[in-house]
C-alpha cells in the first residue's frame, strides 16, 4: 500500500473558489440568468463534449490549436470552445421542433487551452443569448439587445457602464470605398488599436500593402466622434454611395433610433467606429460593454449580428444576433478590483439552530418547520461547548442563532440571538420567524 501524500493542487488556467466567494460568483449567474429570462430567452444545455468534426467544421487556425481534443476507442472528441458552434449544431439537428425566431439562453462552461496569463482561463463559464430567425431577422432584435445589456448591468449594480456600438456593413463598405481588398484584416487590426496603439496598427496596415493615403483615411474615419446622432449625420456626410456603407448606415440609425424606445438612456450607449469584433463571422451589428469605473477590465460583454448561424450543418438560412459575457474572467476582474469588498452578504444561511440540553427532537422539528416556511435553516448536530457552536455561526455570517434548552422546549419557544448585535429574544415559532425572515 502507497501511503505517499500527494500534493493537492490544480491546472494552471482554472478557477475554483471558497464559498463565501463562490456565492458571489452565483449571485452574478442568477441575475444574468433572471435577466436573460425576463426578455423571453429560453434555456438550453448542450453536452460539454462535442464529436471534432462538429467543432471543426469551418476549419482548423487558431481554434484547432486552442481545442482539447482526444480519441475515446476510434471516436474523434473535443471539448467545447464556445457555446455559438454547439448552438448551431442544436438548431440545425433540432430545426423542425424549434418555434422561430428562437431565443435562447445558456450559461456553461467552455474549455480554451490558451497560454496560461493572469485573468485569462482554460476553463470557464459562458452566459450567452441569441435570437435566431429563419430566413430572416429583423434589425429591431439588433436594437433590443443594447436593452438586454443595459438591464443586465443595472441589475448587477452598475451604473456607469457605455454599450459602444458599431455596424460591419459599414466598415466594409467603406474599405470597398477605397479599393482595400481585403477588409478582414483591416477590421482585425482596428480591432485591437486600443490594446495595441495607433503606432503599431499604422505599421501593421502600412505593411499589409495600403498607401499612407489610404491608411491616413481609414484613421480619420474611425476616429469621427460626437453625439450619436452626429456621428450619423457626419457619417451621411460623406456621400459614400456603395450599397454595403448605406445598408450598415441604415441599420445603425435603426438602432440609435429604437435603443432609446427600449430604454436605454443615451449616456450608456455610443457609437464607436473602431469596434468591429475580430471574429469573421460578424457581419452586421457589433457589441462592446465597458465599465467605467474599471477601465482596465476591458471589455464585459460582447457580440453581434450573423447572416447564417448554421450553414455548416444545414441548408437552411438561420440569421442572429446575439452577446457573450465570459462570467469568470469578469468575476475575477471584478474581484482583484475590489468591487465585492463591501458585500457582507456571503452566506445562504439565515439560522443556525442550536439544540441545548437534550432537546434535539424538537430542535430538528424546529429547523424543520422553519425550512418548510422558506427559511434557509442549518441545524448543528456536533457535540460541543456553547462557544465552539456560535463561533460556527460567526465564521460563516450566519446572522441568527436559535437556542433551544428545556425552557424552551417546555413551553414551546426558542431564543433568538442575532448574531451581528448580540441581542437576544425569546418567543414563539411565528415570533421568531417573523425576526429571521428579513
Amino acid at each position: 500500500m502507497n501511503n505517499e501524500i500527494v500534493k493537492p493542487s490544480i491546472l494552471p488556467g482554472f478557477m475554483e473558489l471558497l464559498p463565501a466567494d463562490q456565492i458571489q460568483f452565483n449571485k452574478l449567474s442568477d441575475i444574468i440568468r433572471e435577466t436573460y429570462e425576463s426578455f423571453g430567452f429560453m434555456p438550453i444545455d448542450t453536452p460539454v463534449i462535442e464529436k471534432s468534426e462538429i467543432l471543426l467544421a469551418k476549419g482548423g487556425g487558431e481554434t484547432e490549436k486552442q481545442i482539447y481534443r482526444f480519441l475515446k476507442g476510434t471516436t474523434d472528441l473535443s471539448l467545447r470552445f464556445d457555446l455559438t458552434v454547439p448552438l448551431a449544431r442544436y438548431v440545425a439537428q433540432n430545426f423542425s421542433g424549434l418555434t422561430f425566431p428562437f431565443k435562447r439562453y445558456q450559461i456553461g462552461k467552455v474549455y480554451r487551452g490558451e497560454r496560461n496569463q493572469k485573468g485569462r482561463f482554460r476553463e470557464f463559464y459562458q452566459c450567452d443569448i441569441d435570437i435566431v430567425g429563419h430566413n430572416e431577422l429583423s434589425i429591431l432584435n439588433d436594437a433590443q439587445i443594447p436593452s438586454i445589456i443595459y438591464t443586465m448591468f443595472s441589475n448587477l449594480g452598475f451604473k456607469d457602464f457605455t454599450i459602444k456600438i458599431n455596424n460591419r456593413k459599414l466598415l466594409h463598405g467603406f474599405f470597398e470605398a477605397l479599393e482595400i481588398k481585403d477588409g478582414a484584416d483591416v477590421l482585425r487590426t482596428i480591432d485591437k488599436i486600443d490594446k495595441i496603439g495607433v503606432l503599431i496598427a499604422t505599421e501593421e496596415l502600412l505593411s499589409s500593402g495600403l498607401t499612407k493615403e489610404v491608411v491616413d483615411k481609414i484613421f480619420e474615419f474611425i476616429n469621427i466622434s460626437g453625439s450619436n446622432q452626429k456621428i450619423l449625420s457626419l457619417l451621411n456626410d460623406l456621400n459614400i454611395s456603395n450599397e454595403n456603407f448605406q445598408n450598415g448606415l441604415s441599420e445603425l440609425s435603426t438602432v440609435v433610433k429604437y435603443v432609446k424606445l427600449f430604454g436605454v438612456p443615451d449616456t450608456n450607449i455610443k457609437i464607436d467606429l473602431k469596434i468591429s469584433r475580430g471574429l469573421d463571422y460578424y457581419t452586421g451589428m457589433v457589441y462592446e460593454t465597458f465599465l467605467d469605473d474599471y477601465p482596465s477590465i476591458g471589455s464585459v460583454c460582447s457580440g453581434g449580428r450573423y447572416d447564417n448561424l448554421a450553414e455548416y450543418y444545414t441548408k437552411q438560412k438561420l440569421p442572429g444576433v446575439g452577446i457573450s459575457i465570459g462570467l469568470t474572467r469578469l468575476f475575477y476582474q471584478l474581484n482583484e478590483v475590489g468591487f465585492f469588498k463591501n458585500d457582507a452578504s456571503t452566506c445562504i444561511t439565515k439560522a443556525l439552530v442550536i439544540p441545548l440540553d437534550d432537546n434535539m427532537d424538537y430542535a430538528i422539528s424546529f429547523a424543520k418547520n422553519l425550512r418548510d416556511m422558506g427559511v434557509i435553516t442549518e441545524i448543528y448536530l456536533e457535540e460541543s461547548k456553547m462557544t465552539k457552536k456560535l463561533g460556527y455561526a460567526n465564521k460563516l455570517g450566519i446572522p441568527f442563532a436559535i437556542l433551544i434548552g428545556d425552557t424552551e422546549y417546555q413551553n414551546k419557544t426558542a431564543t433568538v440571538k442575532n448574531m451581528l448585535t448580540g441581542l437576544q429574544t425569546t418567543v414563539d415559532f411565528d415570533g421568531v420567524y417573523e425576526i429571521v425572515n428579513v
